[in-house]
Formats: structure tokens, sequence, C-alpha cells
């Protein structure tokens, strides 16, 4: 019978496979951070999100921006997998999403950031309208609820996105010769009966990211890729069981 490494023993090797490589993976971090951050920011002070048009045209920009951060995250499965491996990185790893298979990266990540915004329309609709109404207490009052519901299906559907496909973009660098389609459909084969197996590796990070936002977020340059590389670690170990899925 085979058997899966607990969540401890995933976070004891993710640590193991890290040591000498955290300037690199901080590097990695700080890096994508400032260039998807330095974007938005500028989208947003640029776009007038008073207006209706203004607030499509944010929207339609930004999910051309989270469509394309799945070449970033293409070469972040790279960097962590070259990690775990124990084979050499570098910076530049993150990069390597724009040679291998762009347009699938892509792809999966379209499907994904699909998906995400279908979940998040009534959210962006609340915000629009609380935006609007800032200086009448009363209906912002009325709307905190109707918005916090929203906020908590898009965490589900975020959490839901994450169990089903967290394994697409690892696949893409081992089986490079499958179709978008057929990355993610694998991927949902290989998870399943392993999505609370992954739901508990996520819930168990929770104190450390608290501790990260506590601190901050200084820890959280510690925390993210120790996650990260914890999650390679899990693909790792549920592919070398579950072949017949692949």
């Amino acid at each position: 019978m085979n058997r899966f490494k607990s969540s401890a023993e995933l976070k004891a090797s993710a640590r193991e496979h890290l040591l000498g490589h955290y300037g690199t993976v901080i590097g990695a971090f700080l890096l994508m951070g400032l260039i998807l951050g330095t974007v938005t920011i500028a989208v947003s002070l640029v776009v007038d999100l008073y207006t209706i048009p203004g607030t499509i045209l944010y929207y339609a920009i930004m999910f051309l921006i989270s469509v394309l951060t799945g070449l970033f995250t293409s070469g972040n499965a790279y960097l962590y997998l070259k990690v775990i491996c124990g084979r050499p990185v570098s910076v530049a790893d993150l990069f390597y999403g724009f040679q291998l298979c762009p347009d699938k990266a892509i792809t999966i990540q379209a499907w994904i950031t699909l998906i995400t915004y279908i979940a998040n329309l009534p959210q962006i609709i609340l915000n629009y309208m609380m935006m609007k109404n800032v200086n009448h207490l009363d209906q912002i009052m009325n709307l905190m609820l109707p918005y916090a519901l929203s906020l908590i299906l898009s965490g589900v559907v975020s959490v839901m996105l994450g169990l089903l496909y967290e394994q697409a973009f690892f696949l893409l660098h081992d089986f490079p010769q499958y179709t978008a389609k057929e990355l993610l459909q694998k991927s949902r084969r290989l998870m399943v009966h392993h999505k609370g197996r992954l739901f508990y590796l996520y819930v168990s990070f929770l104190p450390l990211m608290l501790l990260g936002l506590l601190s901050c977020g200084l820890a959280l340059l510690w925390v993210i890729p120790y996650m990260a590389a914890t999650e390679a670690e899990f693909f790792l170990d549920l592919i070398k069981h579950n072949t017949e899925a692949i």
C-alpha cells in the first residue's frame, strides 16, 4: 500500500531542501512582487474606479495581468521543483515560464482566473456600490452583510481552485507534451482523494501566516517560500505514488 508523506514530513523535507537557497527564493519572491505590484499600482493610479466604464476597464486590465501572471507561476513552479530536486537554482529561473510552453501556462491561468472572476463578480459590484456611497454610512452598513458573504464565496472558490489545479503548473514542467486542457484534467485526477491532505497542508500554515502579518510582513519573506517549497514536495510525493493518474 502506498504511504504518502504526512504534512510534517513534507514540511521538514522542504526546510531541508531550502537550506542554502533562502537568498535565491526570497529574491525571486521580492522580484515577482515588485513587478506585479508596480503594474497593479500603476493601473490603479491611471484608471478612474468611481465610474462604471472606469471600473470595467480596471477589471479588464487586471484580468489580463492576472492571466499573464501564469508565466511567473510557471517559472516559480520550475524554481521550486529544482530546489526540491537538489539542482542549482537562480532568480532567473523565475522567468523560465516565458521559455517553456508560455501559451499553455497562460491558458491554464486564464481558466483559473475566469472562474475566479465569475465568483468575484458579486464582490466587484458591491465594492463599486460602497465606493459610490462612501459618504452615506447607512447605505454602506446595509451592504456590509452581502459584501461579507461575497468575500466568503470568493475565499471558498479560491481554495477549491487551489485544491483542484495546484498541480497543473508542476505537471507542465514534467509533462510539457500535454495540452493545457490535459494538464488541468490530470491535475484534477491527481487530486482525487487528496484534496483533504492538501487542504490540511494549507491550514497548517495559517499560524505562520498570522505571524508574518504580525511582523509587518517581514516573516512572510520566509513563510511564503517555505509554503511554496512544501507544495512542490507535496506534488513530487503525490506523483511518485499516483503514476496511474498521469
